[in-house]
C-alpha cells in the first residue's frame, strides 16, 4: 500500500512549521512528512522535535534542479499524498520603485510559480479527500499600499485556489485558500527589510496555531476561504461592497499617522 504522506513548502518556520506539529498530534492518517526549505538546520531542528518520520527535502523551491529532484522523489516512491500545504512565501515592505528588482521579482517566483508548479507536479499523486492548502493573505482582497507585488501575489493565490477547487471536485481533492491578517510570525521580520509596518497592524495579529488550527478545520469542512478572526472577515466583506479606490486610501492614512 502507497505510504500515505503530508508535504509541506516552506516548514521551517511560521505556519509551514505550526503545520508539521498539527499533523502529528491531529491527524494520525498521516504516517509521513516531507518537509521542504533551505534551511537545513532548521529542518533537522524540526524533525527532532517531531514524533513521526520526516523526510527532509533542503532545497530552493524555485530552482529547477528542486523540481526535477521532487518529480524523481514522487516517481519513485509513489506515496499517496493526503495533504499538500504550500506555504511557502515572503513579502518586502516599501514602495516599488524603491524596492531591489530581484526581491519584488523573487516574490512572483515563490509565492506564484513555485507554488504552481509544486501543486501541478504534486496533483497526480493524490485520491479522494485528499486536501491542498495554499496560504494566501488577507491582502488578497485588495491592493497594498507599500505592498504592491505581494499583495498581487496572495491575489493569484486566492484566485488560483479558488479555480482550482471546482476543477478538483470530481475527483473529490479539495483546495483551500488561507488568508490571515498579521500573524506573530519571523514573516514581519523579513519583510520590513528598513521599513516600519503600519501600527495598525499590530492591532490585528493573530498567533500562529490560532490561524493553523482554523485552516485545518476549513479544510476538513471543504471550505474554499479559511479567514482567521472577525477583523479579516470584515476586510473581506467590505473589499467586495466599498470602492477599492477608498479602501487604499483609507489605508494609505492609516498607515502614515504614528
Amino acid at each position: 500500500m502507497n505510504k500515505k504522506i503530508a508535504v509541506i513548502t516552506g516548514a521551517s518556520s511560521g505556519m509551514g512549521r505550526e503545520f508539521a506539529f498539527y499533523i502529528e498530534k491531529n491527524l494520525h492518517n498521516i504516517e509521513e512528512i516531507w518537509l521542504i526549505a533551505r534551511r537545513n538546520e532548521r529542518l533537522v531542528e524540526l524533525k527532532n522535535e517531531l514524533n513521526i518520520p520526516c523526510i527532509l527535502i533542503n532545497d530552493d523551491i524555485n530552482k529547477e534542479t528542486f523540481i526535477e529532484k521532487y518529480k524523481i522523489m514522487l516517481k519513485q516512491e509513489k506515496p499517496d499524498v493526503r495533504l499538500l500545504l504550500n506555504c511557502a512565501g515572503y513579502g518586502v515592505l516599501g514602495k516599488f520603485e524603491e524596492q531591489i528588482r530581484e526581491l519584488e521579482t523573487g516574490m512572483i517566483e515563490t509565492n506564484c510559480i513555485a507554488l504552481t508548479n509544486i501543486t501541478s507536479i504534486t496533483i497526480p499523486y493524490m485520491k479522494k479527500n485528499a486536501r491542498i492548502i495554499n496560504i494566501a493573505s488577507a491582502a488578497a482582497f485588495l491592493p497594498q499600499v507599500d505592498f504592491a507585488v505581494y499583495a498581487a501575489t496572495k491575489s493569484y493565490v486566492l484566485s488560483f485556489s479558488r479555480a482550482l477547487n471546482y476543477e478538483l471536485k470530481s475527483k473529490k481533492i479539495y483546495v483551500t485558500a488561507v488568508c490571515p491578517g498579521p500573524v506573530n510570525t519571523e514573516f514581519f521580520h523579513i519583510a520590513e527589510n528598513g521599513v516600519k509596518r503600519a501600527w495598525y497592524k499590530n492591532y490585528f495579529m493573530s498567533k500562529v496555531e490560532d490561524v493553523v488550527k482554523q485552516a485545518m478545520k476549513d479544510s476538513i469542512e471543504k471550505k474554499e476561504i479559511s479567514i482567521y478572526g472577525r477583523s479579516m472577515k470584515f476586510l473581506c466583506i467590505a473589499s467586495k461592497i466599498l470602492p477599492q479606490g477608498i479602501l487604499l486610501k483609507i489605508m494609505d492614512i492609516f498607515s502614515r499617522k504614528s
